[in-house]
């Protein structure tokens, strides 16, 4: 499941490319970008009047683009909508060999999910493909499915990731303001809550989290200051909507490497601790336990994927 750059089971998602698919220029674009993964979008970025029309050149950019290096996904329309059932039909029927992720958007709870995956299951077996090899990032975008988001979680086994959709959240919530993740007047971090608990949700299920877009293309700093903040809570990664966000988003959610470099050693030498019957190790005149530990080998797995170590 996926097909992104890996150090043995690390799987690297710091940075989501979203992608019209009714624009093969782009397309193209993206499969030599240096995003972790790509998204070919059937949702928001496509006009109803056009979404039908755009399977036909994500199916062909899925065929003809070569995606080795990365994770390949797209998102389609919502279960509420008249389109979603022939996304799923046409584009894994065509192209699924090609697929490693479905998103699927405003994630209710877990039934959406058994909704999505009996069609297909049915899909893949009718077109010759690994039953449960094509996974499913669902995208938590109201109150209902923040509510229900560690159900939703631990619903499927072919779960890739959990996200958090801020456009549609704000929406949904009543919040004010016009431009996407940005709340800049808030006393703290606006989306605190809402990535903290998609993410205790992903966690629990041993799945990465992804943090949303940042509108404001030309505004660099406050996409890294945004990406940042993701980042401390505990989130893999965050979604590009320009490629100019790509080179911020992979160095924010790649380890520092001197932080790599002292995790590697805490690895070690906890290691040899371990040989010699002791529980706990001193490195650079901190105590090093088991937990502490977890966290350091965490790292080096991250470190060692984004090629740091």
């Amino acid at each position: 499941m996926g097909g992104g750059k890996m150090s043995e089971d690390v799987e690297l998602r710091r940075t989501q490319l979203a992608t019209p698919a009714s624009d093969p220029d782009f397309m193209e674009s993206a499969s030599r970008s240096d995003a972790d993964e790509v998204f070919l979008d059937l949702e928001d970025s496509v006009a109803p009047n056009a979404k039908a029309d755009a399977r036909e050149p994500l199916i062909e950019a899925a065929q003809e683009h070569d995606w080795s290096d990365k994770i390949l996904s797209f998102r389609m329309n919502g279960i509420d909508t008249k389109w979603w059932y022939d996304d799923i039909i046409e584009v894994v029927g065509r192209a699924g060999e090609y697929i490693d992720d479905i998103i699927v958007p405003k994630v209710a709870g877990p039934s959406d999910i058994h909704t999505v995956e009996n069609l297909l299951a049915q899909v893949e077996e009718n077109n010759g493909l690994e039953v449960g090899g094509i996974g499913l990032e669902p995208q938590i975008e109201d109150g209902e499915g923040m509510h229900n988001v560690h159900e939703i979680a631990h619903a499927s086994d072919r779960l890739s990731s959990i996200i958090f959709g801020p456009g549609d959240y704000s929406a949904a919530m009543g919040t004010p303001g016009l431009d996407i993740g940005q709340f800049p007047e808030y006393p703290g971090h606006y989306w605190h809550h809402a990535l903290s608990e998609c993410n205790s949700a992903a966690k629990s299920a041993g799945l990465p989290c992804m943090d949303g877009p940042y509108a404001d293309i030309d505004d660099p700093e406050g996409f890294r200051e945004s990406a940042e903040r993701a980042n401390m809570i505990g989130c893999d990664g965050k979604w590009a909507i320009h490629p100019s966000q790509i080179e911020l988003g992979n160095e924010v959610f790649a380890p520092d490497p001197d932080v790599a470099e002292r995790a590697e050693r805490i690895v070690e030498a906890y290691a040899e601790a371990m040989e010699e019957g002791k529980g706990a190790v001193s490195v650079d005149g901190q105590m090093v336990d088991e937990a502490t530990n977890k966290m350091a080998q965490d790292i080096v797995d991250k470190a060692q994927a984004a090629g740091i170590l």
